[in-house]
């Protein structure tokens, strides 16, 4: 849910400011992390759970490497990793197998194969990039998509199969018929030569008897371009997304130049950027391909009025696949469950906003794990929540309510639980929960004041923590995955320098408008009161950078002045 928020300052300067010469100039804030250090980022776990690996850089270290690891057992420091080591060991973040017993992972464009017992194995090692990598139902095999297709690799016999055939361009068109003159002549060369009737029958025969079927090709526009395909676990079908850009050397398409003063050559460059919002946006459609056919169905009868379709995914089952069609005005959206094979279409739900669709679920749609149910993010109530819906259609379930919102949902790899981060309580606070999607029982896993990005350990037994204070940057914590666990601190990320300084921690006030909201805001109190009782006010440009909440924001220049 959007707020309209304010930031409130009462100026003078605290105690201590000019501790060990450090002076709050301009100059001095603007030098960013040189001055406050960098903090600990992307953050994941190895497939045997043994490390957690992050992007980092330790106060006082020069160097381009920013990749470490630290070991979760003991009380070890963290470790920075050398370049040539990250192939084989900073593996990232995979998709689990059916049996959660492995990993597949892409590493710099190639596929790898990681083992909860540590032991990894390259799958690929090919110049054309792999992405979005996925599991059939046996687990004997990993889908894939190269080249704007979707491939499947056998993990015994390495067998190589491609599932699509998409290309861009205009279809070949088939020789037609001749007729009048030409027909009369094929005809009677047919007639009177015993030579051309063996060949045309030949021909028919090799027809007849061809044992190698082809697919049939699904053909793009030059503009069209397929961003997403997705592989039913059975491979009887492919979701293919396909986006369609805006004409590049029209007006209505034309994208902002952004030009680079200093650059390496010493002359002036330039870079195409987005379009801008009054231009032609990019549009998108979704098709079903039959892998044994090649014959693709685009989904079109979903929604009314100029929409976009993007395809979701298919159901852990096969048996369904979940479209979301959105209007380019973004006051409507709708899910739509298609069957298989039978591609019956039918909307399980219809989301509207009479401004805009929006929010931090408004992307956030998939399938639990027994197939037939639709689990989606929706602001209906006003706040950004979770719920469920039958395949089948029906009536959704709330798995959660309440005048505070739900800002990311993760499912985890055996579907039995949510891993929630919202800001129940507390709007200037996130905390990490875990929500059992059979029961519906919400358990709050931290309890630390500020904001809690976790990620939970492969065995579920972990989390590693990304908490930050309103006066203090992110640092990494690990804590069991219990609630009201401690946390044991894993880095410190600030210069001895910053921490030199008194920062303030602020107050969040609320202040009655006229309309009789209540408009939160930040409140920095002096050491005295001035003596003409001046204050100065803080207003962001951008109403969802206001900044009110009790966590390290991405602004932190502006929390230093």
């Amino acid at each position: 849910m959007r707020r309209s928020v304010l930031v409130l300052v009462l100026c003078s300067i605290p105690t201590g400011a000019f501790a060990q010469g450090f002076r709050l100039t301009v100059e001095s804030i603007m030098r960013g992390p040189d001055l406050v250090g960098t903090a600990p980022s992307n953050v994941r776990f190895s497939a045997d759970g043994r490390y957690v690996y992050f992007a980092w850089r330790s106060p006082g270290v020069d160097t381009l490497d920013r990749d470490y690891r630290v070991a979760v057992a003991g009380a070890a420091s963290p470790e920075r990793l050398p370049r040539n080591a990250l192939d084989t060991i900073a593996m990232a973040d995979g998709v689990w197998s059916p049996d959660l017993r492995r990993e597949v992972v892409v590493l710099k464009g190639d596929l790898w194969l990681a083992e909860r017992t540590g032991a990894k194995r390259r799958l690929t090692q090919t110049p054309a990039p792999e992405s979005d990598p996925a599991w059939s139902a046996d687990g004997r095999a990993v889908y894939f998509t190269r080249d704007g297709n979707a491939w499947a690799l056998g993990l015994e016999d390495g067998a190589l199969r491609q599932l699509s055939d998409v290309r861009r361009g205009p279809a070949p068109k088939k020789p037609s018929d001749p007729t009048g003159e030409k027909k009369f002549l094929r005809d009677q060369q047919r007639e009177l030569f015993d030579f051309i009737r063996r060949q045309v029958a030949e021909e028919q025969m090799r027809a007849d008897t061809d044992t190698v079927h082809t697919a049939k090709p699904l053909y793009l526009a030059e503009r069209q371009t397929a961003t997403r395909l997705d592989v039913a676990p059975d491979a009887r079908f492919v979701l293919v997304t396909v986006t369609e850009r805006a004409k590049g050397d029209s007006l209505e398409g034309r994208q902002v130049v952004l030009p680079s003063w200093v650059t390496q050559s010493g002359y002036l460059e330039t870079q195409q950027i987005r379009t801008k919002v009054g231009d032609a946006q990019s549009r998108e459609r979704a098709a079903l391909i039959e892998v044994a056919t090649g014959k693709a169905t685009w989904i079109d009868s979903v929604g009314v009025g100029e929409r976009n379709a993007v395809g979701v995914g298919i159901s852990p089952n096969g048996r369904h696949a979940l479209i979301r069609v959105t209007t380019t005005g973004y006051t409507d959206a709708w899910l739509a469950v298609v069957d298989l094979p039978s591609l019956a279409t039918r909307v399980v739900a219809h989301l509207h906003d009479d401004a805009w669709l929006d929010g931090p679920l408004s992307t956030t749609a998939g399938w639990l794990k027994d197939g037939e149910t639709v689990y989606y993010g929706s602001e209906e109530t006003g706040y950004a929540h979770l719920y469920t819906m039958p395949a089948a259609g029906g009536a959704p379930r709330a798995l959660t309510r309440g005048a505070w919102e739900v800002q990311q949902v993760a499912l985890a790899p055996d579907g039995k639980t949510f891993y929630l981060h919202t800001n129940e309580g507390d709007f200037a606070q996130v905390h990490y929960y875990a929500l059992d999607v059979a029961s519906g029982r919400k358990i709050q896993l931290t309890s630390a004041e500020g904001r809690q990005d976790a990620v939970v350990s492969p065995d579920g037994k972990l989390l590693a923590v990304l908490h930050s204070r309103a006066n203090h940057p992110p640092e990494l914590y690990f804590q069991a995955d219990q609630p009201g666990s401690p946390m044991r601190n894993v880095t410190e990320s600030t210069t001895s320098e910053w921490r030199s300084f008194g920062w303030i921690s602020p107050e969040i006030v609320m202040i009655p408008a006229r309309d009789g909201a209540r408009v939160p805001a930040r409140l920095y109190r002096p050491t005295a009161t001035p003596a003409n009782h001046a204050a100065v006010l803080f207003v962001h440009g951008a109403g969802y950078l206001q900044n009110v909440h009790k966590w390290w924001s991405s602004y932190y220049r502006e929390y230093m002045f």
